[in-house]
């Protein structure tokens, strides 16, 4: 018989026997940043398209949710915080090889654009608005002037954005669950797909709706071929990524993301809206809601499922 002596540092308060260090706050600002990027995209996108006036809600009335939406998702990331005094440091310098400081920076730059971009339409959408200062109507003006400018701003950050959710996952190699390069672009996907399932859910025409349901189906069908693409590289790697592979393959998290991400957050939705699109009479809020809860699902589960994922002691 052969004797082993094992030292870990796993005895530690912060992993065993509790696992997850990262709580609510984390997925929760995930998916409200990927739910923003993907509203400002699609803003930019039918502004750069000069499709603005033609859909409405995507360019001009989604985009006002997403100071809201990021304002609450750096509240959450403040609560996380356990040095909150020192949040601040992100900004005194830039490290292109930290996520954090993508992040940090990138939402620097998304904020004040999702702002102006309301700023830009507040008298369209509340008529009665009044800048009351001359140099406030003067810079009205000048952002105007630049819209298209702001719109390729805008598209390239949401981008960045949205997978930058991901890559916040995938950069920490500890945990085999997240250390895959599919994340990123899963992330991005589901953001995209959220961000047009809200346009869907808040629009009134009949026209836009359709359009935007159309390119929801594209983009389930992307993020389905992705999930299934990422679990595929899972079994042909090394055991421990197989180990978290089996999480969702017969483990606890199985019924879990299988039952409320597959199967209600993209299955169902996807075959609810191609039954709209051919005519049946669906309600136009069912399909776009469950998109909504499948990807505050997907990053709930994907948090927590990747914290009690391992490598071998």
């Amino acid at each position: 018989m052969r004797e082993e002596l094992i030292i870990s540092g796993r005895m530690n308060r912060l992993v065993d026997p509790v696992l997850n260090i990262w709580h609510w706050h984390i997925p929760l600002y995930l998916f409200l940043g990927g739910l923003a990027a993907g509203i400002l995209f699609f803003a930019a996108l039918v502004t750069i398209q000069g499709k603005a006036d033609k859909y409405p809600t995507a360019a001009k009335l989604a985009p006002f949710l997403t100071p809201f939406l990021l304002a609450l998702g750096l509240l959450a990331l403040f609560l996380d915080l356990n040095h909150k005094l020192f949040f601040w440091r992100l900004y005194t310098t830039i490290r292109l090889e930290s996520p954090m400081s993508w992040g940090a920076w990138t939402l620097m730059v998304v904020m004040p654009l999702s702002l102006i971009w309301c700023a830009l339409n507040i008298r369209e959408i509340f008529p009665r608005w009044d800048w009351k200062y001359p140099i406030l109507f003067k810079t009205e003006a000048f952002f105007k002037n630049n819209l298209l400018t702001i719109s390729w701003i805008m598209l390239v950050f949401s981008l960045i954005l949205g997978v930058y959710t991901g890559i916040l996952f995938s950069a920490f190699n500890a945990r085999p669950l997240w250390n895959t390069s599919i994340l990123g672009p899963l992330f991005l996907t589901s953001g995209l797909s959220t961000g047009a399932a809200a346009i869907v859910l808040m629009s009134k025409q009949q026209t836009e709706r359709n359009y935007f349901a159309r390119i929801d189906l594209m983009l389930i069908g992307i993020e389905i071929f992705l999930i299934i693409h990422m679990f595929m590289g899972f079994l042909a790697s090394t055991q421990v990524h197989i180990e978290a592979a089996q999480l969702f393959l017969g483990g606890p998290y199985t019924t879990v993301f299988w039952m409320f991400v597959f199967s209600f957050g993209l299955v169902v939705p996807a075959i609810l809206e191609i039954l709209e699109l051919r005519g049946f009479h669906m309600p136009h809020w069912l399909a776009p809601s469950l998109v909504l809860f499948g990807g505050i699902m997907l990053r709930f589960i994907m948090a927590y499922a990747g914290q009690a994922s391992r490598w071998l002691y």
